[in-house]
């Protein structure tokens, strides 16, 4: 629940926003990625109440939006490939997992008590100055309640919350699905959780391999729950969809006469991450039992499309 008792502006400007996290309460905000829930990442209070609001598991941790470079170097130590990163891919959708610097400022309840922090300058001009006008860091997962869909529209955060939480409208995101995020573990670079920008263009652009986490591994960064980004309808993964389904659809589909959208008739990739929340969001609401989701490619994009809609479709808690 909110803090304080004032009355808080449902769609606040960007002055109102800024002033509501720095008051400790919530505000959601956009990003080029998904819309997220903003906090003081230096109030434990206001931290608390994202894991509260959201019902968020408390060992999950949080990524730390920066408004540039010279913000997230408070945080986090940067080594030369980290810095390398940076300079590369932001602002942009790739949050790096850097040690954290003693001393830091941030709520021991943001990083889930680890020894390092998510760091990421997101590519939104809107989500940058709002964080400048704050002055401090924010913490922000996406703005939904835990494990239900990511949001991309102002408007499926303010259906998500029952109008609860005050949003800053910046429109339709473009990517559509979460940052990528890396560990940069000495000369290592190591994927916990594949989004926005695929592990090849990272690999090509630092010119060494990117690898991938063990599904052993523990919660080491956001979005590494087995069952996560889940509408209210099951999920079929690759199949033809029944006559008592919706289809969520990839490239030339044939027709189905029940609910159908199409991730991207042509088969684009960056087109098909752009829309997947927004579609499912849509499917969902259809009333649908379950969504039959036709088969995506591995490459490229796709990697960050199938993991979410495998968390989507996995056993639920």
């Amino acid at each position: 629940m909110m803090n304080g008792a004032q009355t808080v502006p449902e769609r606040p400007n960007l002055a109102q926003a800024a002033a509501l996290i720095r008051a400790g309460q919530l505000c959601a905000f956009p990003t080029e990625t998904v819309y997220g829930l903003g906090a003081d990442a230096t109030n434990p209070d206001a931290v608390l109440s994202i894991y509260e609001t959201k019902g968020r598991p408390r060992f999950n941790p949080l990524i730390i939006h920066c408004a540039d470079l010279a913000m997230a170097e408070t945080l986090v130590t940067f080594t030369p490939l980290a810095r390398d990163l940076a300079a590369r891919f932001w602002p942009g959708s790739l949050s790096l997992v850097l040690p954290a610097k003693p001393g830091n400022g941030l709520a021991d309840v943001a990083t889930a008590g680890l020894d390092t922090v998510a760091v990421r300058v997101p590519d939104h001009p809107l989500a940058r100055e709002l964080i400048s006008a704050v002055g401090r860091p924010v913490a922000a997962p996406s703005a939904n309640p835990s494990g239900r869909l990511s949001p991309t529209t102002a408007e499926q955060v303010r259906r998500g919350f029952g109008g609860r939480v005050p949003v800053l409208d910046g429109g339709p995101c473009q990517a559509g699905v979460e940052s990528t995020i890396v560990r940069v573990e000495g000369e290592r670079l190591v994927q916990l959780r594949a989004g926005a920008v695929a592990r090849e263009e990272i690999a090509a652009a630092m010119g060494r391999p990117v690898e991938v986490v063990g599904e052993d591994a523990g919660i080491a960064a956001p979005g590494m729950m087995l069952s996560h980004y889940a509408p209210n309808a099951g999920i079929r993964l690759s199949a033809e969809p029944r006559p008592d389904e919706a289809y969520l659809a990839f490239g030339p589909a044939a027709e189905f006469d029940g609910p159908t959208r199409n991730l991207s008739p042509a088969g684009d990739l960056r087109e098909a991450a752009r829309n997947l929340f927004s579609m499912l969001h849509e499917l969902d609401a259809s009333g649908a039992a379950v969504i039959a989701v036709a088969p995506i490619p591995e490459t490229g994009l796709g990697e960050a499309i199938n993991d979410r809609l495998r968390r989507a479709a996995a056993p639920r808690g």
